[in-house]
């Protein structure tokens, strides 16, 4: 089983796990639904990720809802990059020498 993750930019603040869930689950049921939300403010920053463990399904979701209007905003949805696992961490340190 492929599973494939999808990025969900450009949503409307007031969304939440639950709306995402219902704009995907015609092309078949999502593994997870995670809107990203603000820490202090809770409300949604516009982008959220979904699992799809059908790749097949995750595709034709992709295809009908990108560029999809939804609450008055045109909906962006690929498929989401990995994260670059370390990437920064190694920056501004030197070996030996002085700081």
């Amino acid at each position: 089983v492929v599973r494939m993750k999808l990025y969900v930019g450009n949503l409307s603040y007031d969304a939440n796990d639950s709306d995402v869930r219902e704009l995907f689950t015609p092309f078949g049921e999502p593994d997870s639904v995670n809107v990203i939300t603000d820490r202090d403010s809770g409300r949604s920053k516009g982008f959220g990720f979904v699992e799809i463990s059908d790749a097949s399904k995750a595709r034709a979701a992709m295809a009908a809802l990108n560029g999809k209007e939804v609450n008055g905003r045109t909906l962006t949805v690929s498929e989401a990059r990995p994260r670059n696992e370390g990437s920064g961490n190694r920056a501004g340190h030197r070996s030996g020498g002085r700081y």
